[in-house]
């Protein structure tokens, strides 16, 4: 019975995982992302999560070496999340020839209300 129990929390974690990164990131920047980042990012961290689980329970205390291992390998990984992030925002811009929003944004000037052009 254990292992469906890890088996859905791995697939939860997966759906967990990529929606907040979305919501914590941007969807704008997970879409310029390519898929492999997402995909390796998001797996590790859920296959971590349940590792940490494993190491939780199958010892007599739930903070273990283990268990603690994994908390700073999910740290790590949320960090390597958030470093990829940052970078397709920073360079969001930098691929000749496309139109993102941040792009058509800087076309606007600001107009007084009331006057047309």
């Amino acid at each position: 019975m254990l292992r469906i129990a890890y088996v859905c929390e791995f697939l939860l974690a997966l759906l967990a995982i990529s929606v907040v990164w979305g919501q914590v990131g941007g969807q704008d920047h997970l879409d310029l992302m390519p898929w492999y980042d997402k995909l390796v990012l998001t797996f590790a961290l859920a296959l971590v999560t349940v590792f940490g689980t494993i190491a939780s329970v199958s010892r007599e205390k739930a903070w273990n070496g283990t268990a603690i291992v994994c908390l700073a390998v999910a740290i790590l990984i949320a960090c390597a999340m958030g470093a990829v992030t940052y970078y397709y925002h920073v360079h969001e811009d930098e691929e000749p020839g496309t139109t993102n929003s941040a792009t058509v944004a800087k076309g606007f000037r600001h107009v007084p209300q009331g006057q047309c052009t």
